[in-house]
């Protein structure tokens, strides 16, 4: 059916408006849905017309503006607007390029309508979006909006409309909708002149972190804009950044506060859209305002750090702008930084490079919470990959795991820990990762050697869990632990050994005090338990105490209960989480498969030697600490094996786990009780020395027949000595010394005879070979000849037999104390025969001091060791060896430091201020840190030891120290000055340590100490003045330097100090000593420590020295071979080498030959006792090729003995009539208080005139001829300008020294007749031992 057109009225301008067929008028007498009814209709007619259609287009276009007027624009319908809002949009697309409106406000109201229309696009689901979608699409299609380019307020409509589409889109909008979005925006930015502030705020408002988080699809509708119009919107960018951060506009823009924020996002967009921004950047850097550097800071972290940045490489200048501010003052602006550099490094690696040298600086940075980001940053990288973080890297993390914060070292050793777990126990990155941070677990167990019981904790627990990890099943754990054992370097293991002792003890002390807490509770305990806990106070007030232990245990109001927490602590610790008999088992199985050669040892990086030693000693530490967990036949068995095969390491290793773990052998398990005897046996008789040692312990520990087993190796071996043979009587020395030691009951007497006719008389007291002559003053232990290790195991045999009796009652050790001074007497040349060479002599010395301080240990032998013997066996600490300067002081701190020594043995520390080693001087003083601190801490903790002050107290040592120095040898003159600065320098070595605290006004005590001395006197010397004015000597000197550095010295004494009667006599009722002796020039020189007087010869090349210190010639790092060891390294005293061979150390063991180009070798410029002339040859001297040297030329002087003051000329008849007068001496040679007194000489004094009688001959010129062309160097490589300077050394003894000569025969007659002598007496001593 055909409807008649509708009849057009005319509009207000007398058009007629012609509407499409069918289509009624469209007036506002109609409803609402009639109107939407007839504008469908409307539409679908603009719909299907087209640009080309002109006759319809003059047709419609009264209908066009008539669809323009008020009614439409403002009608309330939504419906009614949105038809309206396509037709428009159509007639825009009918009649383009022109619109049918000429009137720009009309213009405007549409396009503003328009917009307002597409709000409808935010509900997709409602039944007008696709007209919304038609009306969108439309518009983008014909690019509508461009007309707007002619209004002069078209920036209102465009802002709009990017504000209306970037509200309405969601994530329910298809692709095809972001698109014409995109169409539509971007060509109104392209295609007009410019982007104004206010349009360009509408797109980067949707950057913003909170409107991103609102509303993501807004964000990426704006980004792809951005990136689709960067060329044109660039500027406009630019101008905005401009304006805020060069000229400080802020009121530029609403977004002015968060530029930072949009720089990281546009950025992150396109870096092109900042080509003119990243220069201010760099100017902002620069800012004086700290907060600001740091705003920008923060964001260029973010964009250099982000991962697909080339900005570093793209901009040099702002890349090391940015770098600077790792050195900002600000904090907050490094730290930052220093955040920055971890994602750098995983996102950059070829930025590490760059940022290595600014994280070094920051790793010392003195804020801690810096230090500790640099860490962070590092560990962070490296648990990334490996690769990201190099060696330097890695070493700064190492370095701080020394921090002094505690927080800092320990987020360094955990960082640490979790990379070692991750790429060498998971292996997640190949071996060569691996490789990489193997150091790391030596690392980690060596702070086990700090001082911090945070630190110590730590190592355990990082042990624990990452090293071998305890949650790991029994064989695999077992297998970490034994390869880890096997790869750990010398100081590690012993850390590692140290954890599992603590954690042992820590176990024993607990179980102590589970046993108080059984025991009654009538009386209280004061020893027992006192490692965890002190005993109740008051009898009846334990059950009390451990009620309000278990209340406070159950205390469930506090959030974290510190006694639960520190209980279960307590039980993480002292748990075996990793040892038990299985885990034993598997770990034998390992040992055995290393053994048969089936093994993974090289694939773990050990060779099969090196994994059956390291098993084997993590089997005898375990033994140690976990005795029960190895007893098992299948245990012992495997064992067994080991102790046949032919290592002797591993043998030695087997039998001393037998010893700590077999006390139930004999009864539970006969057959290997059956097969271990012979074994045993054999081992003591025919095994290395320290197998015989073990196996003779083991035989007494384990069997209850030990009498029987012990006597049927004694016997035989103490029948079968021959000194003619000496490589075949060290094992059985050490099995007859550990024998009688062990059953003294049984074996004392026996011994006698063997020790008086055998290790004595056929022995020690016979050389029977001729050592080698090449002037080294220590040798390894395979170079050493049998005959003086034999000697050396007698000396030790002597020792333990002395021991194992524990009494005096037939004079043995008065006869033994003896022969060992005058061992040191004679510089370990006891015969005096001149066949032994130096390094035998320095062996023999050292075993001869060492046996006097083992000996000291037990109370009745302490007893009888005279004050000479003291001296003498102090000495040792000043041996020209340097060797034997370094075991003697391990072995004095290793025994002080259990308190075995009496004090009077810790003052002999303070002669090591003469050492001219300077890492001997600092093992020395931590040695004294550590004893010191011992001993305070012993007290505090024992009520009781306030009876033994005496003997505990450190202060107490002032005295000791005090009458040491004043019998030094080179202390002969008490009115000189450089030697009275050398014991100035000795004193002050020890009160410096004492004096770091003044605790219960301790200055005061130790100067009342040496007051009261200068009442006494002498006991050593009572009688003879000289004596006494070397000790009220160096008692003024103590109270020079006590007062000069403490202003608290001046107060009351807090007590009366008791001073050793053994060292000085009871003062006298009227005596009074006031007398200075030292005058006030002297104090001056002495405190203000002005340089000594150079000599003519010492002129040349003497080095400076510091104010106040006496010039000593340091070893350089050259001279690695020297006899100065390259490997003592300060660490903490127990990380010092204790377990040093039995006859010699592990470290540098060889001394060379002395070029005369080395004057500044370690032993050749020693200040030690041993003091050198000059050699009867010149075998330390390598003479160069052009110089031609007269052998017969006449020999130089002997050297002086050791510990016996230089006498002059003028002495020399006087002192030989004194010796020719004398009875025979007993060998205790030792230097009196006064060279002219009555007991300045001894009978066994025969060296001294024969260098008397030489100093009377002229020196003939060919001696002055070798003293030039040797330079400034003396026989061992001893240059005069040192011996001029060493105390003990007059110039006018040096004059001697340069001028004295004497022929060979008289030299030679000299020494076999005082060789004789020492010999014949000798024998005299033990043949009355014999007789007793």
């Amino acid at each position: 059916m055909d409807f008649p057109a509708t009849q057009p009225k005319p509009p207000s301008d007398g058009k007629i408006i012609c509407y499409p067929p069918g289509v009624k008028e469209i007036t506002d007498k109609i409803t609402n849905d009639e109107v939407v009814k007839r504008l469908k209709m409307v539409v679908k007619t603009f719909m299907d017309m087209d640009q080309d259609s002109e006759d319809e287009k003059q047709q419609y276009l009264p209908l066009a503006l008539h669809l323009a007027s008020e009614f439409f624009l403002r009608n309330p319908n939504k419906d009614v607007r949105l038809l309206v809002a396509c037709c428009l949009a159509d007639i825009f697309r009918i009649y383009a390029p022109e619109a049918p409106y000429t009137s720009h406000d009309k213009l405007k109201d549409i396009f503003l309508f328009i917009t307002r229309q597409l709000k409808g696009l935010e509900d997709t689901k409602s039944p007008q979006f696709n007209r919304y979608f038609y009306l969108l699409e439309n518009l983008a299609w014909v690019k509508s909006y461009n007309i707007c380019f002619e209004l002069e307020d078209c920036n209102e409509i465009f802002i709009q409309l990017f504000r209306t589409l970037f509200s309405v889109i969601n994530n329910s909008h298809n692709q095809k909708v972001q698109m014409h979005m995109l169409d539509l925006m971007s060509s109104i930015i392209m295609e007009g002149d410019g982007v104004t502030q206010e349009l360009l705020d509408s797109i980067l408002i949707n950057l913003i972190p909170a409107h991103k988080n609102l509303n993501k699809q807004a964000f990426d509708l704006a980004k792809v804009l951005l990136k689709r119009t960067v060329q044109t919107i660039e500027p406009c960018i630019a101008n905005f950044f401009n304006q805020v951060l060069v000229l400080g506009k802020p009121s530029v823009s609403d977004l002015s506060e968060h530029v930072f924020d949009l720089i990281q996002e546009l950025f992150a967009i396109d870096p092109h859209l900042l080509l003119s921004v990243m220069p201010q950047l760099e100017f902002k850097l620069k800012s004086n305002d700290g907060e600001e550097r740091l705003a920008v800071v923060r964001l260029l972290a973010k964009l250099f750090g982000s991962k697909d940045s080339d900005l570093a490489t793209q901009n040099r200048p702002l890349w090391q702008c940015f770098l600077g501010r790792f050195n900002d003052i600000h904090v907050p602006v490094r730290l930052e930084s220093v955040k920055f550099a971890s994602h750098c490094l995983m996102n950059h690696p070829d930025l590490a490079k760059d940022l290595t040298e600014y994280l070094k600086v920051r790793s010392h940075d003195p804020e801690e919470a810096i230090r500790h980001d640099v860490i962070v940053t590092i560990i962070t990288a490296g648990k990334r990959d490996l690769s990201l973080v190099n060696d330097q890297l890695l070493g700064f993390v190492r370095e701080r795991t020394l921090d002094k914060r505690w927080r800092v070292r320990k987020e360094a050793m955990m960082g640490l820990a979790q990379l070692y777990k991750k790429y060498c126990l998971h292996a997640e990155a190949g071996k060569d990762a691996a490789e990489k941070v193997s150091w790391i677990k030596d690392k980690l167990l060596h702070i086990y050697y700090q001082n911090s019981i945070d630190d110590k904790l730590l190592v355990e627990k990082i042990f624990a869990q990452y090293l071998v990890p305890h949650n790991l099943e029994t064989e695999e754990r077992m297998k970490c632990l034994y390869y880890l054992y096997a790869s750990l370097d010398p100081n590690a293991v012993k850390a590692l050994n140290e954890m599992w002792k603590c954690q042992n003890m820590l176990r024993s002390h607990v179980r102590e005090l589970l046993d108080l807490h059984k025991q009654p509770t009538r009386e209280p305990h004061a020893g027992g338990g006192r490692g965890v806990a002190r005993a109740p106070p008051e009898p009846g007030s334990g059950q009390l105490w451990r009620r309000e232990i278990a209340r406070k245990l159950a205390n469930p109001k506090q959030p974290t209960n510190p006694f639960l927490e520190m209980v279960k602590f307590l039980l993480e610790r002292i748990a075996p989480v990793h040892i038990d008999s299985e885990a034993i088992s598997a770990l034998v199985k390992l040992m055995n498969k290393s053994i048969e050669g089936t093994a993974d040892d090289e694939e773990e990086g050990v060779s099969p030697d090196t994994a059956i030693r390291a098993g084997l000693e993590l089997l005898k530490v375990l033994s140690f600490t976990h005795p029960t967990s190895f007893h098992s036949a299948e245990t012992y068995e495997s064992l067994l094996q080991c102790l046949r095969m032919e290592d002797d390491k591993v043998a030695e290793a087997a039998i001393q786990i037998f010893r700590n773990t077999g006390h139930k052998i004999e009864t539970d398990l006969p057959q290997i009780r059956s097969t271990l005897i012979p074994i045993l046996h054999q081992k003591a008789k025919r095994g290395t020395p320290h197998q015989a040692k073990q196996a003779v312990h083991c035989i007494h520990a384990i069997f209850s027949n030990k009498e029987v087993q012990l006597a049927q190796i004694f016997e035989p071996l103490s029948r079968s000595l021959n000194a003619d043979v000496p490589e075949q009587l060290i094992t059985p020395l050490v099995s007859l010394g550990h024998i009688s030691m062990l059953a003294p009951d049984q074996f004392a007497s026996p011994m006698k005879s063997v020790v008086a006719n055998f290790i004595v008389k056929d022995l020690l007291m016979n050389d029977r070979s001729t050592g080698e002559k090449n002037g080294k003053l220590w040798s390894p232990d395979e170079e050493v000849s049998p005959e003086v290790l034999a000697k050396v195991q007698a000396i030790k045999l002597l020792v333990r037999w002395l021991l194992g009796m524990k009494n005096n009652q037939s004079k043995s050790a008065n006869s033994t104390l003896r022969l060992l001074s005058a061992m040191l007497v004679s510089e370990g040349d006891l015969t005096e025969q001149k066949r032994i060479s130096k390094s035998d002599m320095s062996r023999l010395r050292l075993a001869a001091g060492s046996a006097i301080m083992k000996l000291a240990q037990e109370p009745c032998y302490h007893e009888i060791i005279t004050p000479e013997q003291f001296q003498l066996c102090a000495l040792v600490i000043n041996d020209e060896c340097y060797q034997v300067r370094q075991i003697f002081a391990q072995k004095l701190h290793k025994a002080l430091v259990k308190l075995l020594l009496p004090l009077e043995y810790m003052a002999i520390f303070a002669l090591c201020a003469k050492d001219p080693v300077k890492e001997r001087r600092a093992h020395a003083r931590q040695c004294l840190l550590k004893n010191i601190s011992i001993r305070r801490e012993y007290i505090k903790q024992n009520p009781m030891a306030n009876e033994k002050l005496l003997s505990l107290l450190p202060e107490y040592v002032v005295p000791y120290m005090i009458h040491l120095l004043a019998h030094d040898p080179d202390f002969t003159k008490p009115q000189d000055v450089d030697q009275l600065r050398d014991i100035k320098e000795c004193l002050w070595f020890m009160l410096e340590v004492l004096m770091t605290k003044n605790e219960n006004n301790s200055h005061a005590f130790m100067k009342k100490m040496a007051e009261n001395i200068k009442l006494t006197r002498d006991a050593q010397s009572p009688d003879e003045p000289k004596a006494n004015e070397k000790l009220y000597t160096v008692c003024d000197v103590a109270l020079c330097v006590i007062n000069s550095k403490s202003a608290l010295c001046n107060a009351d004494s807090p007590k009366d100090p008791v001073l050793p009667t053994k060292f000085f006599t009871q003062p006298e009722k009227d005596f009074c000593n006031d007398r200075d002796y030292i005058s006030e020039e002297t104090r001056v020189l002495l405190l203000t420590g002005k340089p000594k007087p150079t000599g003519v010869l010492g002129a040349v090349n003497k080095p400076l020295s510091a104010t106040g210190r006496r010039p000593y010639i340091r070893s350089t790092g050259s001279e690695t071979g020297s006899n100065i060891s390259v490997n003592s390294e300060l660490s903490s005293p127990a990380e010092q080498s204790s377990d040093i061979s039995e006859t010699g150390v592990s470290e540098n063991d060889e001394n060379p030959e002395i070029n005369s180009d080395q004057a500044m070798q370690g032993n050749s410029t020693e200040r030690g006792k041993k003091r050198t002339a000059a050699a009867s040859g010149t075998e330390n001297i390598h003479q160069k090729p052009e110089e031609k040297v007269d052998e017969t030329g006449p020999a130089a002087p002997p050297k002086p003995r050791r510990g016996r003051p230089p006498k002059s000329e003028s002495q020399g008849t006087t002192a030989k009539n004194d010796e020719a007068n004398k009875p025979p001496g007993r060998g205790r040679k030792r230097a009196a208080g006064s060279q002219e007194g009555p007991g300045g000489l001894e009978a066994s004094n025969a060296k001294a005139p024969k260098q008397q009688d030489i100093a009377k001959k002229p020196a003939p010129a060919q001696r002055q001829i070798d003293l030039q062309r040797s330079q400034v160097l003396g026989s061992d490589g001893d240059s005069l300008l040192e011996i001029e300077s060493s105390p003990g050394y007059s110039p006018n003894y040096m004059d001697h020294f340069k001028a004295c000569g004497s022929s060979q025969e008289d030299t030679e007659v000299a020494e076999l007749a005082e060789g004789a002598l020492t010999f014949i007496l000798s024998l005299l001593f033990y043949s009355l031992l014999n007789q007793i």
